[in-house]
C-alpha cells in the first residue's frame, strides 16, 4: 500500500529534475562570453544589449576577403538595430597569418571597417573559444547545432543575446536572408 503513495512523488520528482536540467542548458547567452579587441581590451556583449549582434569569423587573405565592405555598409545601414562584430580566425587556410596590429590596419586601408574586431581565435577543434562553443552547440544556443566551415560564416544573435540563424561565406553580409531580421 505505501509503495501506491511513493510512486507519484518519484514521478513527479523525476520529471522536475529533469526540467531543470534542459532549462538549465539553454540558459546561457552570448553575454555570458568573454572576448578581447584586436588591442587586448575586453568586450562587454551586454553593452549590446538592445541590438542584434552579427558575428562573422574574417580572414584578411580569403576569397571572400571583399565581404569587409559589404559587412561595413550592414553596419552603416543597421547602425541602430546591429552591431557587426568580426572575430579572425587564421582555421581556414591560413588566409589569415596578421598580428594584430597588421589586421587592424589592413581592415581600416582596406575596407574602412570601423565595427570592432575581435582578437584571433580558433572557431573549432580542441582550442575553439566558448564564443563559438555557444555559437555552435544547441545545448548552450537553444536553437541550433552547427559547425565553422569556411572564414566569412555568419550568426546572428537577437537582442537579447540568443542565436537567431547562421548562414556559410556564400551568403553575402547584405542577403535579405540576414537583412530581414533587421527591418
Amino acid at each position: 500500500m505505501k509503495t501506491l503513495y511513493v510512486l507519484p512523488f518519484l514521478i513527479l520528482s523525476l520529471y522536475s529534475c529533469k526540467s531543470q536540467t534542459n532549462k538549465n542548458t539553454t540558459n546561457m547567452s552570448v553575454y555570458n562570453v568573454k572576448i578581447n579587441t584586436l588591442q587586448g581590451k575586453e568586450i562587454n556583449f551586454s553593452d549590446y544589449q538592445g541590438k542584434k549582434i552579427l558575428f562573422v569569423n574574417v580572414a584578411s587573405k580569403c576569397g571572400f576577403t571583399p565581404q569587409y565592405e559589404g559587412l561595413q555598409k550592414l553596419s552603416d545601414e543597421y547602425s541602430e538595430k546591429l552591431v557587426v562584430i568580426g572575430v579572425p580566425c587564421n582555421q581556414f587556410g591560413g588566409q589569415e597569418p596578421g598580428t594584430s596590429s597588421e589586421i587592424q590596419e589592413f581592415c581600416q586601408v582596406n575596407y574602412g571597417v570601423t565595427f570592432p574586431i575581435t582578437e584571433k581565435v580558433d572557431v573549432k577543434g580542441d582550442n575553439q573559444h566558448p564564443l563559438y562553443k555557444f555559437l555552435t552547440d544547441k545545448d548552450l544556443n537553444g536553437n541550433k547545432n552547427s559547425s565553422v566551415k569556411w572564414n566569412f560564416q555568419k550568426y546572428l544573435v537577437d537582442e537579447n543575446g540568443n542565436l537567431i540563424d547562421y548562414w556559410y561565406s556564400i551568403t553575402k553580409p547584405q542577403s535579405k536572408k540576414i537583412t530581414k531580421y533587421l527591418q
